[in-house]
């Protein structure tokens, strides 16, 4: 598929923003004096209402279901606990009006049926302004917490997610729009005809169930996906609406965006179907030289010494007890250690060059080692005035480096008020960017999450009759 330049005489691509709560890694500067708690409530509701104040599309929750780990002590270092996803979607989602709320949820350790209840019932709390990041979980460290105890290998968590949401997507669509009739003379309230039974027989789930929940006012909840590899690409095409990407650079955006929206025809879909959206942090100042002294400054408090040895610990494949984070890296060379989670590089070919390819960059710009780790994992996307920011933003969207971003701010919650207030009137005189959500002017009704990011409503699939084996189940 070729995607056309922007012409000069079309109207600008529209850009999308969403808002990243920060919270479950290492971008919280939980150090600064003007950062709140990640688990207050009024932290949620500052961010949410700062994110609908600048007219963005959603808040977007990222979900950490273990207390992060290094040498088997915790190692949670700027955080304080990580509440459940669900509960702080309905929260956002009560103190907000027009905004979206989404949330990453797994499918390998969660169950259809129950997963699809709970988001189609704040999908409908909130008047159709829910998503779901849809994430396959790889490994024993998280699976510790749940009976199974394991992971899924790795060819079968994408069968296991792709059978996940279609099976949601059926139990989302079993009510048809005119189920509920509320006829008070014949005591009817659902007309049973209009609400069918789900009768799920598939590798991975058998289920018979019937959804206690209506259709949402946006169909069923919009599909966001994060995963980057062929079978992440070719799942996203099939069923993700919105891609999460972790591109940031231009020129590997603009492949990325060639290479999945060049998917979408083999599946039936159009370009405008699917939006791409790569997390993106930001630091800013009067000039593009502060920005960048200001972007030094919190790429360090964002690497604690800890994170920095653990970082390190893991290219030379093994511990290296007594380094020094203000110090010098080690001497030595990278072991076959075995691979630890978060891992950097699995062969001792790679470990090697990587660990000569930092002594070279620390000599030459006289770093220490937690300096090096700052500058080689705390890079900010965008750098510079307000003016710079809103350029940058807007090449990439005209472009076709991505449709928008998932802002990642360092502070919680105050982190996003700056770019609210100083560059969102920029990208707006471009007029790239909303000036309002577009609620009904005759009913007032808030916009759907679909509507906001002008993606179709689901249709009302036709039903073939009562029992869908997977080989029937909507995709």
């Amino acid at each position: 598929m070729s995607i056309a330049p922007s012409s000069v005489n079309s109207s600008p691509r529209q850009i999308h923003l969403v808002a990243h709560f920060p919270g479950v890694n290492s971008a919280t500067v939980w150090s600064d004096p003007e950062a709140g708690s990640q688990i207050d409530f009024e932290s949620f509701r500052h961010f949410a209402q700062s994110a609908e104040r600048g007219l963005f599309d959603y808040v977007f929750l990222a979900e950490g279901l273990r207390l992060r780990e290094h040498g088997g002590n915790i190692h949670d270092l700027d955080v304080a606990g990580r509440p459940a996803t669900l509960a702080v979607l309905s929260a956002m989602a009560s103190v907000t009006s027009n905004i979206g709320v989404v949330g990453t949820l797994t499918s390998t350790f969660n169950e259809p049926y129950e997963l699809a209840r709970q988001l189609a019932t704040i999908d409908h709390l909130s008047r159709g302004r829910v998503g779901w990041n849809v994430v396959t979980s790889p490994d024993a460290f998280h699976g510790g917490n749940f009976r199974r105890g394991g992971f899924l290998p790795y060819e079968e968590r994408y069968t296991r997610a792709e059978e996940f949401v279609a099976l949601a997507k059926q139990l989302w669509n079993s009510w048809e729009p005119d189920a509920i009739v509320a006829d008070r003379t014949s005591g009817i309230f659902v007309d049973p005809e209009r609400v069918r039974r789900v009768d799920h027989r598939g590798p991975q789930f058998t289920v018979q169930a019937v959804s206690t929940v209506p259709r949402s006012p946006q169909g069923f909840p919009v599909i966001v996906q994060a995963g980057d590899s062929p079978a992440g690409r070719d799942f996203a095409a099939a069923n993700a609406e919105i891609i999460f990407s972790r591109h940031t650079s231009f020129a590997e955006s603009q492949a990325f965006y060639r290479d999945v929206k060049g998917r979408l025809p083999g599946v039936g879909r159009g370009e405008d179907s699917l939006l791409i959206l790569p997390g993106a942090s930001f630091a800013l100042g009067d000039t593009d030289a502060e920005a960048r002294e200001r972007s030094r400054e919190i790429a360090l408090a964002q690497t604690s010494p800890q994170t920095a040895v653990a970082w390190v610990e893991a290219i030379w494949g093994h511990e290296l007890p007594g380094l020094d984070p203000d110090g010098a890296l080690p001497t030595s060379e990278p072991s076959d250690g075995t691979q630890r989670q978060g891992q950097v590089s699995t062969r001792v070919a790679d470990r090697v060059a990587r660990a000569a390819q930092l002594r070279d960059r620390a000599s030459r710009e006289g770093l220490t080692l937690r300096e090096l780790v700052a500058a080689e994992t705390a890079k900010h996307t965008f750098v510079g005035s307000p003016e710079t920011v809103a350029a940058d933003i807007d090449r990439a969207v005209q472009e076709r480096a991505s449709d928008g971003f998932v802002l990642v701010p360092h502070l919680t919650p105050g982190g996003l008020d700056e770019f609210v207030d100083r560059v969102v009137p920029l990208l707006q005189e471009r007029g790239v960017f909303r000036t309002s959500y577009d609620v009904d002017p005759e009913t007032g009704a808030s916009p759907t999450l679909r509507q906001t990011l002008g993606l179709p409503k689901p249709p009302n699939v036709a039903w073939t009759g009562a029992r869908h084996r997977e080989e029937e189940a909507i995709a």
